[in-house]
């Protein structure tokens, strides 16, 4: 793995390391946010493994069709994408949510980290 592969997908470990830190201590905002984090991380760092060129997007399911493109199967449903898209904006800003009622909790957070471990593991494999 070239430094800047290995460099996003350190980050990408340290977000997802983060992100279950914040789970075992009930802060489930910044577990989300953490897992969004890592799993866009993960899937740039799919990317140079490609040696496709990076978007400046934090947009998930654009990073995935990229990475799918490349020729590389992530396990990520558009449903998963969907998911961690959508709590992007709610986990930074408490006034910015698309969701009505939005509101992060440990089952939310469990599935979250399920679907970056599932990533990281994909992204591992590449290399």
């Amino acid at each position: 793995m070239s430094d800047d592969h290995t460099q996003w997908f350190i980050y990408a470990d340290e977000n997802l390391a983060v992100a279950r830190l914040a789970l075992g201590s009930g802060f489930y905002n910044a577990c989300l946010q953490n897992i969004q984090q890592a799993v866009e991380k993960f899937l740039k760092a799919a990317l140079l493994v490609q040696n496709e060129p990076l978007q400046k997007t934090h947009n998930i399911e654009t990073l995935f069709r990229q990475v799918v493109a490349s020729g590389v199967e992530v396990e990520l449903s558009e449903e998963d994408c969907e998911l961690l898209d959508s709590i992007y904006i709610p986990s930074k800003y408490p006034s910015g949510s698309v969701l009505p009622e939005f509101s992060p909790d440990k089952e939310i957070g469990i599935q979250c980290i399920e679907m970056a471990e599932r990533v990281r593991k994909k992204v591992q494999d590449l290399v």
